[in-house]
């Protein structure tokens, strides 16, 4: 009795056992470790501007394989058909790898296309830029293009065509040369989840307007493209006053600088004494040919009793600012009792919208790499597709951590061993992680491809440090101050305020600063900036 209730036991704990790895086996829908070599299995693309080579090797300093971009300057295209496509329905969708660029990446891609069935009778060999996908997800960078793309090719349930939708303010890609994995997690409540190195990075819903671009759901209505601005709609918000008469002792002749006339000339000054004299050591070189080169000079160098003296030359009173300059006299600004605001045409009705619940992914019927990069030694490795993210997390744990963990540890080692810092080290590296972050911030978004070049710039060169920081926290601050204040400028002095033109609120006064400082430039690039002589001091 007492052996039948141990066999029992026994067979319901295997039974137990059998039916978790069958529930965790099928929530692994695809996995790729690459430690069997990917011939036979990925199929290499043989398009004629696809001639970058494919190599099944171990990552540097370890004994694992991966895939890798061994040639730089080409195009590469590998894809794997699916044995079965993975539907998105009501479940979650999990979607991970792993990438390490090994020599950096400058201009390049690292993403993987997740492909949707393609027409009939396309084969893998096929493969390029124009294969449709489902989604595209991973690192690029070049120029000002910093980030971890996620892009879904929907198809417009109204007009049939395929949109592109890209994930806005997409987190930034890590700027070492270290193994990162990169997780997607798709789940049925419209929820979007980015993750680097199991780090959320982004949270997104695919039915709101502000996360993706174009929106899903397009608007509801539509600016009137017939509604044209009456003639009479006046925009300005501020008028000159018509009742403003310019002073009496309003002088705009008057000059912004005049002679000094309580100046005295230096006692000791030698106006007999050029500024500069010819070099009495200078020579006439022997293959000089006066016929030639035309009569040979020698160069001037500074006259030495000038540096013993208050100065030389022609004494001449230096120039002051005038008490009496005021400019241009222009009327003062008051607020305009015609003033209706910025016109907008009316909205109508949208006669594209339609409603969505959710999206309709296209199912994943195949993996590809079809990327273009500078950069050679980009390695893939462990491609993942799983219906728990709880799958992706153990993978995380078990596959990339320990050799991450790794080459933290040898590059910490590399640091130390070097001595003094050279490039990025230690503070550096900390301050560049931050403002990597401080990139990724949404309200930065218009300035970021400015600050993601303002910090490559600065890993470049390691004395940039402070400069790139500070350079960051004044577009930072100035944004805060535009935001606190309206982007008002100040009416101080009122000469300032009284200079300005009536273009129009806001927009004119910059404008109009922009031609004077354009107008500036003109002249300063039409002549040289002459030397300043010593007597004007």
């Amino acid at each position: 009795m007492m052996d039948n209730k141990r066999i029992s036991i026994s067979s319901f704990v295997i039974l137990l056992l059998i039916q978790c790895f069958a529930i965790n086996a099928s929530d692994e829908l695809f996995y790729e470790s690459f430690e069997e070599n990917f011939e036979g299995r990925w199929i290499v693309t043989e398009k004629d501007d696809y001639n970058g080579v494919w190599k099944h090797t171990k990552s540097e300093g370890h004994e694992d394989y991966g895939l890798l971009v061994s040639e730089k300057a080409r195009k590469h295209g590998i894809v794997k058909e699916l044995g079965s496509a993975v539907e998105f329905k009501d479940g979650t969708v999990t979607l991970q790898f792993e990438t390490r660029l090994q020599n950096g990446l400058e201009c390049g891609g690292a993403y993987l296309k997740f492909l949707r069935p393609q027409d009939v009778g396309w084969t893998p060999k096929q493969f390029d830029n124009d294969s449709p996908y489902s989604i595209m997800f991973g690192p690029d960078k070049c120029g000002s293009t910093n980030k971890v793309h996620f892009i879904v090719k929907h198809k417009n349930p109204k007009s049939g065509e395929y949109v592109e939708h890209h994930l806005k303010y997409p987190p930034s890609v890590p700027s070492d040369k270290l193994t990162h994995v990169y997780t997607a997690i798709i789940k049925p409540d419209n929820e979007l989840r980015i993750l680097v190195d199991g780090e959320e990075k982004k949270k997104a819903n695919f039915l709101s307007q502000d996360d993706f671009e174009p929106a899903f759901i397009p608007s509801a209505t539509i600016p009137d493209p017939d509604d044209k601005k009456p003639e009479d709609w006046d925009e300005r918000a501020k008028i000159p006053d018509p009742d403003a008469v310019k002073p009496e002792d309003w002088d705009e002749d008057a000059q912004m600088e005049i002679e000094d006339e309580e100046a005295e000339k230096p006692e000791g000054w030698l106006d007999d004494e050029p500024e500069e004299i010819d070099d009495p050591e200078a020579t006439k070189p022997e293959d000089w040919d006066d016929e030639e080169d035309g009569e040979w000079e020698a160069p001037k160098i500074e006259n030495p009793k000038c540096s013993e003296a208050p100065g030389c030359g022609e004494w001449k009173r230096p120039m002051k600012r005038n008490p009496a300059y005021k400019g241009k006299w222009h009327a003062p600004m008051i607020d305009n009792p015609n003033y209706k605001g910025i016109w907008k045409p009316q909205q109508i009705p949208n006669p594209d919208f339609f409603e969505l619940e959710k999206p309709n992914f296209e199912p994943i019927a195949a993996i590809g790499i079809e990327i273009w990069t500078m950069q050679d030694g980009i390695l893939f490795d462990n491609i993942l597709i799983a219906s728990d993210e709880k799958v992706a997390e153990t993978y995380r744990e078990k596959a990339w951590k320990p050799k991450y963990d790794a080459e933290k540890e040898k590059q910490k080692a590399d640091e130390e061993g070097a001595g003094p810092p050279k490039g990025l080290a230690g503070f550096q590296k900390k301050v560049f992680d931050i403002l990597y972050k401080i990139a990724d911030i949404p309200f930065l978004e218009a300035y970021k491809a400015k600050i993601i070049d303002t910090i490559e710039k600065g890993e470049k060169q390691a004395n940039l440090t402070i400069g790139a920081l500070v350079s960051i926290l004044v577009v930072i601050i100035t944004l805060f101050l535009k935001a606190l204040f309206g982007g008002k400028k100040s009416s101080f002095p009122p000469q300032a305020a009284q200079v300005k033109k009536d273009d129009g609120p806001g927009e004119a006064d910059n404008d109009g600063g922009n031609a004077e400082k354009d107008e500036n430039e003109k002249e300063d690039n039409a002549a040289p900036r002459q030397r300043r002589s010593r007597r004007e001091t």
